[in-house]
């Protein structure tokens, strides 16, 4: 129904403009920063998701490949391989450093933008997922900086929480960037190193079992098809905010 001033009859007082979806991180109406990096966690989710079956099937293909971009099963075996001969290790060492904070810098973004708003839609209903958030802000705000290098660790903390955390306090992006760099480059180096003590039994493991990394891979895709026309079919009601990425 159309209203006219003389009507009398006052707007739907509850009627919300797009941007005011409690899905989203922010309280305004967003500016062109604001569209751009949410558009960037949206690149950084698609990358994730889009890489994440083709990860076993480049293992045994390419670990080359995979440790250069950052990822650990990928930089373990060429440290295995390079304690048999091959020379490519420090080159993958450093490129899988680059690669493995590529997506860091856009929750360092998105907490100097929306604060501890984007950690909140995160965390959304769940009441288990805002104590493990609140852990990570708490952590992040003692150790600042310092709680970067245990992001790079095998531990289940959420990382883009804590550079979320890290935008939201203030932390200059230089410093950020710079910490991130040397807190990739030290776990890069850490699992070369494990995969070089591990030696040639690891390649020999990868040769045997290398053409069944094929159906690890069509697994992975079928079980992410099935997620996908699940979630369609229920119209499963999720955050308008893409997740942190893979």
């Amino acid at each position: 129904m159309t209203t006219n001033p003389g009507d009398g009859i006052e707007p739907d007082a509850t009627a919300r403009e797009w941007w005011e979806d409690p899905g989203l991180p922010w309280k305004h109406k967003p500016t062109r920063a604001d569209i751009a990096c949410l558009s960037w966690m949206g690149v950084a989710s698609l990358y994730g998701l889009v890489l994440l079956p083709l990860r076993p099937v480049m293992l045994g293909l390419a670990p080359h490949l995979l440790g250069s971009l950052g990822y650990r099963t990928g930089l373990v075996m060429v440290g295995a391989l390079g304690s048999v001969g091959d020379p490519w290790w420090p080159l993958v060492g450093v490129l899988g450093s680059l690669a493995a904070m590529k997506f860091d810098w856009i929750y360092w973004w998105a907490g100097k933008l929306w604060g501890h708003g984007l950690i909140e839609v995160w965390s959304g209903r769940s009441e288990r997922a805002r104590r493990r958030n609140q852990r990570a802000i708490a952590f992040t705000q003692k150790y600042e900086t310092w709680a970067i290098f245990v992001t790079y660790l095998p531990i289940p903390i959420p990382a883009a929480v804590v550079y979320a955390a890290l935008g939201a306090a203030g932390t200059g992006i230089k410093k950020f960037l710079a910490v991130s760099f040397a807190a990739s480059l030290l776990s890069s180096a850490l699992y070369i190193y494990l995969g070089w003590t591990i030696g040639e039994p690891a390649v020999e493991l990868l040769n045997s079992y290398g053409n069944l990394l094929w159906y690890v891979s069509l697994a992975m895709l079928a079980g992410i098809i099935v997620v996908a026309v699940w979630r369609a079919r229920t119209g499963k009601k999720s955050s308008s905010v893409p997740g942190p990425g893979v």
